[in-house]
C-alpha cells in the first residue's frame, strides 16, 4: 500500500473529517479566526481535500481557487462548490500554475508537514501572492510529535510515519517532523514574515459536542501549529 494515496480514500477521509473534532471544530474554525475578513479578497486554498475549507471562504465572500494533487479529492471539491468552482489539479512539490502576485491570501491547512522540503514550495507560495499577502499555515505541532515518540530526537528533520483507519478503509501516512526553528527559519528564508504564531482552543461548540474528549480543566489541546505570515 502506498503511503498518503488520498485517491484510494477520498470519500472516508472527507466523510469522517467533515465534522470531527480535530478538523471541524478545532482545525477549520482556527483558519477561518486567522483569516478574519476575507470579503472580495482572491485566496488560494492549497490541499484543498474535499472542499470543506474552500466553502467557508467562499461563503466569507472570498473568491477562492482550490488546488490538491488528488484527483479523487477535487471531484469531491467540485460536487461541494459547483461545476464552476476554480479547482487545479496541482502538486505543491512542483511548480505552481499561477502567475506572480495571484493571490492576497494562501492557506495551507495540514499540507506542509507532508514534504521534506520546504523551500521550493514556499517560494512558490510567495511568488504567487501579492506583496503584503498573508500565507495561513496549519501544521503538525513538533512537541506533539515528539510526545508520540520520546526516544526520536525533536533537533532533527526526520521522517515519521502513522496508520490510519477510518470508514473501514486504512491509509499508511508519511509526514516530516521538523522542530519549529526549523519551520521558522524556511519562512524567512523564503520572503516571510511571521506575524501569528497560534495553539488555539477548539471551536465554541466543540466542548458541548465532544465532552469526553475535551478535559474540563482546560480550555486548549496540543494538536496543530498556526502561523499568519505575510509576503514581503
Amino acid at each position: 500500500m502506498p503511503f498518503n494515496d488520498y485517491d484510494s480514500f477520498a470519500e472516508a477521509y472527507a466523510a469522517e473529517t467533515e465534522s470531527n473534532l480535530i478538523n471541524g471544530h478545532y482545525t477549520r474554525p482556527a483558519m477561518l479566526d486567522l483569516a478574519g475578513d476575507v470579503a472580495g479578497r482572491r485566496v488560494l486554498d492549497v490541499g484543498c481535500g474535499a472542499g470543506p475549507l474552500s466553502a467557508a471562504l467562499r461563503e466569507r465572500g472570498a473568491v477562492v481557487t482550490g488546488m490538491d494533487s488528488s484527483v479523487q479529492m477535487l471531484e469531491l471539491a467540485r460536487t461541494r462548490l459547483g461545476a464552476d468552482a476554480d479547482l487545479r489539479l496541482a502538486d505543491l512539490s512542483e511548480p505552481l500554475p499561477f502567475a506572480d502576485d495571484s493571490f492576497d491570501d494562501a492557506v495551507a491547512c495540514l499540507v506542509l508537514h507532508y514534504l521534506r522540503d520546504w523551500s521550493a514550495p514556499l517560494a512558490e507560495l510567495r511568488r504567487v501572492l501579492r506583496p503584503g499577502g498573508r500565507l495561513i499555515v496549519a501544521v503538525d505541532h513538533p512537541l506533539v510529535t515528539t510526545l508520540m515518540d520520546p526516544e526520536a530526537d525533536y533537533f532533527a528533520t526526520r521522517e515519521r510515519s502513522e496508520q490510519w483507519g477510518f470508514g473501514g478503509h486504512n491509509a499508511l501516512m508519511k509526514f516530516w517532523h521538523r522542530p519549529l526553528h526549523a519551520m521558522t527559519d524556511a519562512f524567512t528564508a523564503a520572503g516571510f514574515g511571521i506575524s501569528v504564531i497560534s495553539e488555539p482552543p477548539p471551536g465554541p461548540r466543540a466542548r458541548e459536542l465532544f465532552p469526553d474528549e475535551i478535559r474540563a480543566d482546560r480550555s486548549a489541546f496540543l494538536c496543530f501549529l498556526f502561523f499568519v505570515l505575510h509576503a514581503e
